[in-house]
């Protein structure tokens, strides 16, 4: 097989959007939109990677890091003017290059492959990925021959009005002959109103020199779709996730409703899992089988073991083992550990702890910066009392604890196994095994207080 490259164009400040944030980092389904175009430009098995960066330029490398070559554009001088940036890294290579857009987020490594594939089949020197489409109005247009061979490529501003009415549109995703590319590129002018270089102007130049140039046509009209602003970023996004939710739903995943749904592109969710409406997955989360995702329940970069139930709660950055469940209204921030059947009730906050198999917090709990292990039972109101306003500590609490409602346990506090904590103490000193711990003022009852008061 023939060598193959990739050139992406991610140089553009991108003005319509209207953002401080580099266009090809704005997110789609969690991610930016550049991650999702080097994903399937790298799932087709390419040689080399050559990102064109501009504005932004070391934002956008931090993020793609060593997974690309990068060649700057110092002046938007347009497309043309972009690729040819690239010559040092691909000159005076045999082989196919293709030239994709960073903010093409929906395009698959299936339709590259295809379009690869067409390109060396056919003997085309370029080949352009077209689309149909049915408001074709902002596209150039796809003008074939009577033999229906690629003739040029029309702007919208340049068309006619026969023109206007083609439906195949260019989606300004190109492969070409490596060599003949770069010897083309530098003979594009840019007499024209906004004195750029045009990458398509190589397609004209090629057919005036009777080479041959092809056109391959996708199957879905929106894939191609760029993304200039907001209302094409919504959009996309809206595509993509129709995208990972029905991936997901043929894998085996029940959505009730999958339009209410909301997915990152790299989560991962085991079969005859049940998710309800409102429900978001972000990042690198994963969930096993047989799980339960609530409505409304909001999970991120966080690991749900098989069989977990989560009822209308927040999970960060946490994890939680087999058959455990929580909420509903719960909170797991931040390096939570959950055991195996644990019981995290309604309204309990938890954060940058550990939580031992088959231990219970029930409802209306704080702990944070703890250690628990199993068998524990956490009353209602129980406060782990961390911090002294300067500096956080930790509670560590054994095997087989039993915690009466509305505790106070104030750290730096070990508690020893088979302890009982009782009801409403305040708890400052360390408590040894099998002890009964109290720390609360004793009841006295004032007899005939009543009467004594004037009425």
């Amino acid at each position: 097989m023939m060598q193959r490259y990739a050139v992406v164009l991610a140089a553009g400040q991108g003005s319509r959007m209207k953002s401080k944030l580099y266009k090809v980092l704005h997110l789609v389904a969690g991610k930016p939109m550049v991650g999702h175009v080097i994903d399937q430009v790298e799932a087709t098995g390419v040689n080399e990677i050559v990102t064109i960066v501009g504005f932004g330029a070391e934002k956008v490398k931090e993020y793609l890091g060593n997974r690309t070559s990068y060649a700057v554009q110092e002046e938007q001088l347009g497309t043309g003017h972009a690729v040819i940036q690239a010559e040092t890294h691909l000159k005076d290579r045999e082989g196919i290059t293709l030239v994709i857009c960073g903010d093409t987020p929906l395009l698959t490594a299936e339709t590259l492959n295809n379009l690869f594939d067409y390109h060396q089949e056919k003997g085309a020197k370029a080949t352009i990925l077209t689309a149909h489409a049915q408001n074709p109005t902002g596209y150039g247009r796809i003008i074939r021959n009577d033999k229906n061979s690629v003739e040029k490529i029309v702007e919208q501003k340049d068309a006619n009005e026969a023109e206007q009415l083609v439906q195949e549109v260019n989606t300004g995703t190109y492969c070409f002959d490596n060599r003949l590319l770069f010897e083309t590129l530098s003979q594009v002018g840019n007499q024209n109103s906004q004195g750029e270089y045009y990458l398509p102007d190589v397609i004209e130049i090629l057919k005036k020199q009777n080479e041959i140039v092809d056109a391959y046509k996708m199957v879905s009209e929106h894939d191609g779709l760029g993304v200039n602003d907001r209302v094409a970023l919504s959009e996309a996004s809206q595509l993509m996730r129709e995208r990972i939710n029905k991936m997901h739903m043929k894998n085996g995943v029940t959505m009730i409703d999958p339009a209410t749904t909301y997915i990152d592109s790299g989560v991962v969710i085991g079969s005859d899992t049940v998710i309800e409406p409102n429900v978001l997955l972000k990042g690198n989360t994963t969930i096993g089988e047989d799980c339960f995702i609530g409505a409304h329940s909001e999970l991120s970069n966080s690991t749900i073991a098989d069989g977990v139930r989560v009822a209308n709660s927040t999970i960060k950055d946490s994890i939680m083992g087999k058959n455990s469940n929580i909420g509903p209204y719960s909170h797991l921030r931040p390096n939570s550990k959950i055991g195996e059947a644990v019981h995290i009730g309604n309204f309990v906050e938890i954060k940058n702890a550990s939580i031992g198999a088959t231990t219970k917090v029930g409802h209306l709990t704080y702990i944070g910066d703890a250690d628990l292990g199993e068998n524990i039972n956490i009353g209602c109101g129980t406060i782990f009392v961390n911090y002294d306003g300067k500096n956080k500590f930790r509670t560590t609490i054994g095997n087989n604890v039993f915690v009466g409602c509305n505790a106070n346990l104030v750290a730096p506090l070990t508690i020893e196994e088979n302890v009982y904590i009782a009801a409403g103490s305040t708890i400052t000193k360390d408590v040894p095994t099998e002890a009964l711990a109290i720390a609360r003022a004793r009841q006295e009852n004032k007899l005939g207080y009543y009467n004594n008061l004037p009425h």
